[in-house]
């Protein structure tokens, strides 16, 4: 087996396309080039991009904000196909393919995708404004506006009963498009209403059939009974209800025709409680809670006039978040209670309703009234929350004891609220202290810590915890939130306890004392430094380095971050063997290690691990000889060859990755078909050098997995994979005939970058191809179809007299072109090469006739070629093209019909295809 070497740098620049296949209703060509994909709501989108470039390049979709767009379409695709099962309108817009093989520029190419959808009309009637009375129907001026959802712009058409209405058919019928909603509404504008206006009016919404999508349409009666919905709540407002019953509200429709549907909805688009129910215009909730108070409304509609909503609020009795304060002399600047001098208690409680509010005192359980001396006040009850006050007027030993605060609703029902507050010689201000030594915390990360801060007085505060600001930060800047992620957190006993502490957690918490449940005095505060110790952070993590043997290279660790970042070390190692250990200096930041010459021995792991009193950071580094793996050349021209009947050559081509990082390349070991090879190199492997090996006896199957792997003094380096697809070739065109007879069409495939496809129809006596004309398919569209590729048969035929490089075979089919609206049909040469190129052999248009006929034409390929047969679509559905017994065979056509066309007998065996012209099955003329 022998090895070409091609010294040809081969890096191509990346070229493609995108192509569809699918479902689509069309695709267009606008200005600028940019290309218009519509497709049917709800169908399968299906886009492919095409590419070609050395090394292979790796395919990313992407897709931007379009219309109504879901930003998830900007989740990258990693593969040459885009597809999207039942897509939406809000999934159009514009869709970008991204190839990059990591040279140059990244090549993009786009497509916008447009989605086709028809909503359900909705009609409303309105009156003009000012004229409007309790039955305004009765009335002049009645406008009737019809609105349906779509894309592309819908065509609305109006009927009075069967009869359609247009401007001018009635000169009490207007008909107009608001400018501000061009293609969105259509209103009809009923003008002195008459008599006859009393009907039924349809409103028909229309995109004219494109894609399939069939009119819709909406129905209301106007009459004179005509009216706006009213309604009405059976229920007192507001309705105060106590936790855990069921409440029922009732709304009934007490005007308006049609009939208006009835709906619940709660305040500031809240949902409605999970347990209730609705049954028409009755909401029940079960079991209420506090938090299902609130405003509910009953809004009615019934497309005539404006909704009509009514709201009611539901009020739970409760009460909730009780807390005191005490104040010592509120007119002398004294923290501390005092004989002789003034203390008062203030309670504060939230109650549902407020009015209902009621607070009463005790002391020492007994009731206790307002005096001279024991003065008790109480908030305005339209003021929330609640507050009673307790001034004791110049203070006694005797005014020592408990007193309790009581609040309750006055109709009963809920639970009292009592407070107690302890008056005495003990009750003191708190003082705020941090522990000796808990000042200043070393933790490090992942540790629980507790910050803890000691609190004294009668009664005990609660404790506020929060992130005091750090000297030096900007003033606009927040302060860091706690590690629950709230501004503040409470604490009962002093002491916050932060679990799985981190380096973001660092910095000076502050504790203070609680305005509520306390002396109503000025917050004591203390702060506590933290410090969270962290290893360092290296990088690089892992690399590999990939080296040859006798070369001077070296391994460098950077350091990133650490705390403390003081009385650094590093340490190397290669596998276990030390190899050096150092400190870092204040003015370092990364350790390197130098390997002078690498010999056998010095292959393996590298390891640097930095360390501080938190731990250690590690950068390891791979050590290897092994070389890159290649990169297959996908583009090959004319790869695939035939030894002989049946059996087949492929011609391999790849560039080797980076050849010069390692020792060199000896060979390359080839897996095929589980049988090993090694194909020998000579010589040094240059950087983007074109390498070539040719398979042989390649027999079916026509799918072969490739493995290929370098091989240098080291050993084996990275391999890669490719599979190798081929279409036999016919070793002699004269043999070549196809009737379509079997599925695989005789290896003819479908040109993916057309509108549409070819489609193969039976009959008992036999299959041809034939183009479907019939919606979505457009004036214009394209079908094409492919035959297998043939290569030139050197000994078999000669060169024709006009080229002394080319050959001459006759290309001859049937075909069958009738109704009014045929289009066209196309033959090409398409003949292999570099930049492959179509060339215009046949064509011919029109309708031909209901029978078949045959065409003959001469070809010169002077390459591999393939044959193009490309159908057209006409003007309407009135024309289907189809075709049948495709040959080619060596030297001129014999006998050709004139002009390339002849009308031949009827065949024995009937060919029909169905025509979608009057739902009826045409039989095309026979042939023989």
């Amino acid at each position: 087996l022998d090895v070409v070497v091609l010294m040809i740098c081969v890096r191509l620049a990346l070229t493609f396309r995108i192509v569809h296949s699918g479902q689509a209703c069309n695709v267009e060509e606008e200005r600028y080039s940019e290309r218009v994909y519509t497709i049917r709501e709800g169908e399968t989108l299906e886009l492919q991009c095409l590419v070609t470039g050395h090394p292979r390049p790796q395919i990313r979709w992407t897709k931007t904000a379009g219309g109504a767009s879901d930003r998830q379409g900007d989740s990258a695709l990693l593969n040459e196909t885009l597809r999207i099962e039942s897509i939406d309108r809000h999934q159009g817009g514009r869709y970008y393919c991204k190839a990059d093989n990591g040279l140059a520029s990244p090549a993009i190419r786009s497509i916008r995708v447009d989605v086709y959808y028809l909503d359900d009309p909705v009609i409303t009637v309105h009156q003009s404004v000012g004229e409007a009375k309790e039955h305004f129907y009765f009335e002049r001026t009645v406008f009737l506006r019809c609105v349906a959802n779509s894309n592309p712009p819908v065509l609305y058409t109006w009927r009075r009963g069967r009869s359609l209405l247009t401007q001018g058919s009635d000169s009490g019928v207007e008909i107009y498009e608001p400018f501000f909603t061009q293609g969105e509404t259509k209103i009809l504008k009923l003008k002195n209403l008459r008599p006859q206006d009393y009907a039924d009016y349809t409103c028909i919404s229309s995109i004219r059939n494109v894609c399939g999508i069939v009119d819709k349409s909406a129905l209301f009666s106007l009459n004179n009974r005509t009216a706006p919905p009213s309604i009405k709540l059976l229920l007192d407002d507001p309705l105060v209800v106590n936790p855990g019953e069921t409440v029922t509200l009732v709304c009934v429709a007490s005007g308006g025709d049609p009939p208006p549907t009835l709906a619940w909805a709660r305040a500031g688009e809240e949902e409605l409680p999970k347990r209730s129910v609705i049954n028409g215009g009755t909401l029940t909730v079960p079991a209420i809670t506090i938090d299902d108070g609130g405003a509910y409304s009953c809004v009615a509609s019934n497309n005539v006039g404006n909704p009509a909503k009514k709201s009611t609020t539901i009020l739970v009795r409760g009460l909730r978040k009780g807390r005191f304060w005490i104040t010592p002399d509120p007119y002398h600047n004294d923290d501390n209670i005092q004989i002789g001098r003034e203390v008062k208690i203030s309670c504060q409680v939230e109650a549902t309703p407020p009015e209902e509010l009621q607070f009463s005192w005790l002391k020492n359980g007994r009731p206790l009234r307002s005096s001279e001396r024991m003065v008790i006040t109480h908030t305005d009850t339209d003021v929330s929350p609640g507050t009673t006050n307790l001034d004791i007027i110049d203070l006694k030993f005797t005014d020592f004891g408990t007193y309790t605060c009581v609040a309750s609703l006055r109709n009963g029902g809920i639970p009292e609220v009592s407070i107690d507050v302890n008056i005495s010689s003990t009750t003191v201000p708190p003082e705020l202290t941090v522990p000796r030594g808990r000042s200043h915390l070393i933790a490090q990360e992942g540790d629980t810590v507790d910050l803890q801060c000691l609190v004294s007085g009668k009664p005990k505060p609660i404790i506020l915890w929060s992130r005091a600001e750090e000297s030096g930060a900007a003033a606009a800047a927040p302060a860091a939130s706690m590690p629950d992620g709230l501004a503040q957190t409470e604490s009962y006993d002093g002491v916050l306890r932060i679990s799985n502490v981190t380096r973001e957690m660092s910095g000076t918490y502050r504790c203070q004392t609680s305005q509520y449940n306390g002396f109503n005095v000025k917050p004591r505060e203390a702060l506590i430094q933290l410090v969270v110790q962290f290893p360092p952070t290296v990088e690089p993590v892992y690399t590999e380095v990939r080296q040859a043997l006798g070369r001077a290279f070296s391994l460098t660790c950077r350091l990133l971050r650490a705390h403390p970042a003081r009385l650094l070390r590093y340490e190397w190692k290669l596998g276990s063997r030390l190899l050096t250990v150092g400190e870092f200096s204040d003015q370092k930041d990364d350790t390197s290690y130098l390997v002078r010459a690498l010999n056998r021995e010095g292959y393996g792991e590298y390891t640097c691990d930095i360390t501080n009193d938190a731990g250690a950071g590690r950068c390891t580094f791979l050590v290897t000889g092994k070389a890159y793996a290649p990169e297959f050349y996908h583009d090959t021209f004319s790869a695939l060859w035939q030894n002989r009947p049946r059996v087949y050559g492929f011609k391999l081509q790849w560039t080797q990755m980076e050849p010069g990082a390692v020792d060199r390349i000896l060979a390359y070991r080839l897996g095929i078909r589980q049988v090993g090879a090694r194909i020998p190199m000579e010589g040094n492997i240059q950087k983007g050098e074109l390498l070539t090996y040719n398979l042989t006896e390649l027999v079916k199957p026509e799918s072969y997995l490739i493995r290929l792997t370098p091989i240098t003094r080291y050993g084996e380096g990275d391999a890669t994979e490719r599979i190798i697809t081929y279409t036999p070739v016919n070793p002699h065109l004269r043999e070549f005939q196809c009737g379509f007879e079997d599925e695989a069409l005789c290896l003819f495939s479908q040109d993916k970058s057309d509108e549409f496809d070819w489609t193969r129809h039976t009959l008992t006596s036999g299959f041809y191809m034939y183009i479907e004309t019939s919606r979505p398919r457009l004036e214009g569209d394209k079908a094409r179809l492919i035959s297998p590729t043939f290569n030139m048969n050197s000994r078999g035929s000669s060169p024709s007299s006009s080229s002394s490089s080319s050959f001459t075979y006759c290309f001859a089919f049937f075909y069958h072109m009738y109704g009014k609206h045929t289009g066209a049909l196309n033959v090409f040469l398409r003949q292999k090469g570099p930049s492959p190129s179509d060339t215009s052999v046949w064509t011919l248009t029109g309708n031909q006739g209901d029978r078949w006929r045959q065409a003959k034409v001469d070809i010169h390929p002077t390459t591999a070629f393939q044959m193009v047969l490309e159908g057209v679509r006409g003007s309407g559905i009135e024309g289907d093209i189809a075709i049948d017994d495709v040959t080619i065979e060596e030297g001129d056509c014999k006998d050709p019909p004139p002009n390339n066309l002849r009308s031949l007998a009827p065949p024995t065996s009937p060919h029909i295809w169905q025509l979608c012209i009057t739902l009826s099955l045409a039989v095309i003329g026979q042939r023989r």
